[in-house]
């Protein structure tokens, strides 16, 4: 297991399946004081009308962008949704924006911490990143994500497709079970903070 290194920042990638509690990671650690990105955020922000990205989406899937530029996102990711193919073109134009936008934050930010939220793909950062794996029973990973409005049928079909657990935990530094309170969760996460800070 890898630990932090002292002669740098914290720099943490936070992975992990839907309704594995990623966003309640994310936001103890903001109250820590830890400046914290969402790779989603990002995302739909390198697609803005006009933008590099928004454009390449126009010229593969012309009906998921409108005369002023904007691109229908629930109409682009019912295309992608179950297809590998077409998800790996829109990540191939979407991943680099995205991986430049996050390097970017990161580096403005010199010494202070960083986390940053990654739902899909762990590979948008490199380098000296700490990577923590949020994972959680799949059962309580579905009603958590029912509790949110999706089906049980939708839940289970994103969680599905969806990279495992049992791999984000094999290929993270450091791994948070959330499998009780909100509470507990914070603790963990408390815990898991100090340890890196004193690193």
């Amino acid at each position: 297991m890898a630990a932090h290194s002292t002669d740098g920042p914290i720099r943490l990638r936070i992975v992990g399946g839907i309704g594995a509690g990623k966003s309640t990671v994310m936001r103890r650690l903001e109250e820590l004081g830890v400046t914290v990105l969402d790779a989603d955020t990002i995302g739909h922000e390198v697609l803005s009308p006009g933008s590099l990205a928004a454009e390449a989406v126009r010229r593969r899937w012309p009906h998921v962008v409108d005369g002023a530029g904007v691109v229908d996102r629930a109409a682009l990711a019912a295309i992608v949704f179950n297809d590998h193919a077409e998800l790996e073109a829109l990540e191939g134009i979407t991943h680099p924006d995205i991986a430049e936008e996050i390097a970017a934050r990161a580096a403005a930010a010199g010494d202070h911490p960083v986390a940053v939220e990654l739902p899909v793909a762990a590979g948008l950062v490199t380098g000296r990143w700490v990577t923590i794996a949020v994972v959680a029973p799949f059962e309580l990973r579905i009603a958590r994500t029912v509790e949110r409005g999706l089906t049980e049928e939708d839940a289970v079909a994103r969680a599905a497709n969806q990279v495992p657990d049992t791999a984000w935990a094999a290929s993270a530094d450091h791994v948070i079970v959330n499998d009780g309170s909100q509470e507990g969760l914070e603790a963990r996460v408390d815990d898991l903070y100090r340890l890196l800070s004193a690193e």
